[in-house]
């Protein structure tokens, strides 16, 4: 009998738990859970409704989508990825949908399905779960084998998430832990443009902080404290650690417009000025712009209410023409993004053996999800590794290969 201490009872821990149960019937599972419910993070993620993975079926486009782990990844997600995911939680009776964007649900939009899916399979391959039990000795023995309290495990899994308590064990361990540092955040500014427009969206802007290289395209929603939306969580996931290091105040640089080329946004004004002169340019939005944020822009490019486009002089042309294709905002701060909250840290991807989630450094102690230095943007990408770490080491802990 191989007995396996699970420490965390979120994603990554019971499906490793599930997985060695399943697989070799001689592992006796325990997973040890600090809070009084396991699941947590998959019960309030996706608004409740838990975005499971994402109908990306390539490996290397996938991997695309980790700002940090992406080239650990490419051979675990060739051995389980999304499409593997989907296959596991339908043979167990729960069918996903895919979304226009990509991010794939429960079909009952309910993360409860998830959770109820993930506790019916531990429960019935025999793994036992012990909830407000908090670990506080984890030390390795001469002949392999790991004290987890008063316990003795022939294997020990670490799915504890974003844990500095494990954090600083492994670092007495030998294990080096990158600092960690919040990613998936929103961007808070006061700035006078946005007063009001809470819950405004842009379908497609491009965003960019100058003096860097980071960049990111896609929806843009305005909060009542400043920016937020797929277009920013993406920036900050990317940028983690540089805008770390600003203190996040920063300038951000957005352009309403995409990546239509300045020219050709000109272009589009001055056909307007010439075929729409006799109209308010304040009541004509362009480039498919919400007509009270265009409004806000036109303001602060100096045309008033009433001005008509046939009134617009080359310095207002020029003046709008930056406003939508270049406007500056000061951010001063930032907010955490709800439940999709992630760090960007954890153990050094180079003490890991990504074919099994072993440590290099400590025999049978195997690693998955936050606790590692691997994070990704939103739309199921954390989820997805969480699930391909707790499978292969979940394999590896059992003796079995995929």
């Amino acid at each position: 009998m191989t007995d396996i201490a699970v420490i965390g009872g979120g994603a990554a821990g019971f499906f490793a738990a599930i997985t060695a149960a399943e697989s070799n019937p001689d592992c006796r599972i325990t997973i040890f859970e600090r809070g009084k419910n396991v699941l947590e993070k998959v019960r309030i993620s996706g608004g409740g409704r838990c975005n499971v993975t994402h109908a990306c079926f390539d490996a290397r486009e996938l991997v695309k989508n980790y700002p940090r782990g992406s080239r650990e990844l490419l051979g675990p997600f060739m051995q389980f990825g999304p499409e593997q995911t989907v296959d596991w939680f339908e043979k167990r009776g729960v069918v996903l949908k895919t979304e226009a964007d990509g991010r794939m649900f429960p079909v009952t939009d309910d993360s409860q399905t998830i959770v109820d899916c993930l506790e019916r399979a531990a429960f019935r391959a025999g793994v036992q779960v012990r909830t407000s039990t908090r670990v506080d000795q984890m030390e390795p023995l001469a002949d392999g084998s790991w004290r987890v309290g008063t316990e003795v495990f022939h294997k020990v899994m670490l799915a504890s998430g974003s844990n500095p308590a494990i954090w600083e064990k492994l670092r007495l361990l030998g294990h080096n832990i990158i600092p960690p540092v919040p990613s998936l955040f929103t961007f808070n500014t006061k700035d006078s443009r946005l007063r009001d427009l809470s819950g405004v969206s842009v379908q497609d802007v491009l965003l960019r902080i100058p003096g860097t290289k980071l960049s990111a395209r896609g929806p843009l929603l305005i909060t009542h404290w400043g920016l937020s939306g797929p277009a920013v969580l993406r920036l900050s996931a990317w940028g983690a650690r540089d805008l770390f290091a600003m203190g996040y105040k920063f300038p951000l640089v957005v352009s309403f417009t995409a990546d239509q080329h300045p020219d050709e946004v000109m272009g589009m004004i001055q056909k307007a000025r010439i075929e729409f002169g006799k109209k308010q340019v304040a009541n004509l939005p362009l480039a498919a712009i919400p007509t009270r944020l265009w409004q806000h822009l036109t303001e602060a490019a100096g045309v008033t209410q009433e001005k008509r486009w046939a009134d617009l002089g080359k310095t207002a042309l020029q003046a709008l023409h930056q406003q939508i294709t270049a406007a500056n905002f000061s951010i001063t701060g930032k907010s955490t993004f709800k439940e999709e909250f992630v760090t960007a840290g954890g153990v050094s991807l180079k003490e890991l053996n990504f074919k099994s989630f072993e440590s290099k450094l400590c025999p049978n102690l195997f690693m998955a999800g936050e606790v590692l230095d691997i994070d990704a943007i939103t739309g199921g990408f954390n989820f997805q590794a969480a699930w391909t770490g707790g499978r292969l080491a979940g394999l590896a802990m059992a003796h079995v290969s995929d």
